[in-house]
């Protein structure tokens, strides 16, 4: 089959074959997919050999680039002895060194830091899963679980924030709080509470910031007042709500959620599916406000966009109510077929390696200025409403008015547009209704992150 009929094959089977997540399939057949046959650095390349630069990481997880030659030979050093093994009933190699490190590497930031009055332990146990969605699932149940084996009853909800997004399996979107994602399938969800986003272009509240004094947590406080007795844990993404918009929290916000869970006895889980792995500038956003959760969940650049993994990071507290006699029943019924897979564990230790070796979170700091300067500069757009960031994690967000923040309609697929244009210039992005995101491989040089950055505000002017 020659090269250009083989393309068009390609194209027709996706289109007869493939149902693409969070895609509306009808616009999509109307359009010439992309289809990447090839990665290299911080670019992907499709099947006629157009190089695109990776602005959105292939979904927030290459994180050292595509091809790392560290991961790829970890991965094929791992194949040549076993690919992957259970770990209900037996253990691995890899799954046991990663979780050694892991746990080395998150208490070694977090340690020091107060948690629940009655957890004052470490981060120490590490449960696997195989995603975001499954890491705060196992989260969830553990803490719900947690109350149980403690003999306190009636904790049986959660808090989480408006605009929250935490994975898209029906215990993680009763936890969710946008609608476009989760309205639908509301008759499925447990109860939960909603305390305001910290999403200060938009307050709901109608404040300024710092003026405002957080109000939000005052909103929050007042749940708690009424419902702590109910709510078993506050699930929060820390610092930035990336699928809610990329919604940069206050200064001061998180560490006040972290003293309210103490100040209430309410464990808090710290989603860093998004955020971990040194996204905003840090191995983890909690560091940024000196904040210990009592679980941590982590997925997503684990592995530098190689393979599926997660895990659920919870507390010697949290775990040891687990233990008992056989009889007790208080086993956490929890596991997946791919728990701790070798291939994968091998990858993340890879992946946290070249950390290390390449000092992957110092040499950041001269692009985030470099970011930070542009956002800034892109500001004063016309139809830009709002740019925000916390380290190479950023939204910018289109408004039809600057000065009312009148949004374009969502049917006007602003952010659509401008992705396209940019696409057309060497950039892939994918957006978020109305706001751009840019998330690119922390390895990204200072070179191709200016041209990254050149032709998303050509693609800006161009379409607004």
């Amino acid at each position: 089959m020659k090269l250009h009929d083989e393309n068009s094959h390609l194209e027709e089977s996706d289109k007869k074959y493939l149902w693409h997540p969070f895609t509306q399939m009808k616009d999509w057949l109307d359009e010439k997919p992309v289809i990447i046959a090839e990665g290299r650095d911080c670019f992907i390349k499709d099947i006629y050999g157009r190089w695109y630069l990776d602005a959105v990481s292939s979904m927030w997880i290459n994180i050292h680039g595509h091809r790392k030659k560290e991961i790829d030979e970890a991965i094929k050093e791992q194949i040549d002895r076993i690919s992957h093994s259970t770990l209900l009933g037996s253990s691995n190699v890899p799954a046991i060194k990663l979780a050694e490190k892991l746990v080395q590497l998150v208490n070694s930031s977090l340690a020091s830091q107060p948690r629940r009055v009655s957890c004052s332990s470490s981060l120490t146990k590490i449960f696997f899963s195989d995603n975001g969605s499954t890491s705060v699932e196992v989260a969830l149940k553990m803490a719900f679980q947690y109350w149980m084996h403690k003999g306190v009853e009636g904790k049986h909800t959660f808090l989480s924030l408006k605009n929250a997004y935490h994975g898209d399996t029906l215990g993680a979107v009763s936890v969710g709080g946008i609608d476009i994602f989760h309205k639908t399938f509301r008759p499925l969800l447990f109860k939960t509470y909603n305390a305001p986003s910290p999403y200060c272009y938009r307050c709901e509240s109608g404040l300024t910031y710092p003026d405002c004094k957080t109000a939000c947590l005052k909103k929050m406080e007042e749940i708690f007042r009424k419902h702590s007795s109910e709510i078993s844990a506050v699930i929060i993404e820390p610092l930035v709500q990336a699928a809610g918009g990329m919604i940069v929290s206050p200064c001061g916000y998180l560490k006040g959620v972290r003293d309210l869970c103490t100040k209430y006895n309410v464990l808090m889980i710290a989603d860093e599916v998004a955020t971990g792995f040194g996204r905003t500038g840090k191995m983890f956003a909690c560091e940024h406000e000196d904040v210990a959760p009592d679980i941590m969940c982590l997925s997503k650049g684990i592995t530098g966009g190689y393979l599926p993994l997660a895990v659920t990071i919870a507390t010697d507290e949290i775990y040891n109510a687990f233990l008992g006699e056989f009889k007790e029943m208080k086993t956490f019924f929890h596991g997946h077929s791919y728990t701790g897979n070798p291939l994968a564990c091998a990858a993340a230790l890879a992946c946290l390696d070249i950390f290390e070796k390449d000092e992957t979170l110092k040499n950041l700091e001269p692009k985030v200025e470099l970011f930070e300067g542009w956002l800034k500069e892109i500001s004063e757009l016309l139809h830009v409403g709002d740019a925000r960031n916390k380290g190479l994690m950023a939204g910018v967000e289109l408004v039809k008015d600057k000065k009312t923040k009148e949004p374009y309609a969502w049917e006007e697929k602003m952010g659509w547009k401008v992705s396209y244009h940019a696409r057309e210039n060497g950039v892939f992005l994918r957006p978020l209704g109305n706001v751009i995101v840019i998330m690119p491989p922390l390895s990204i040089s200072i070179e191709n992150l200016k041209q990254m950055l050149k032709a998303i505000k050509d693609a800006i002017i161009a379409v607004t």
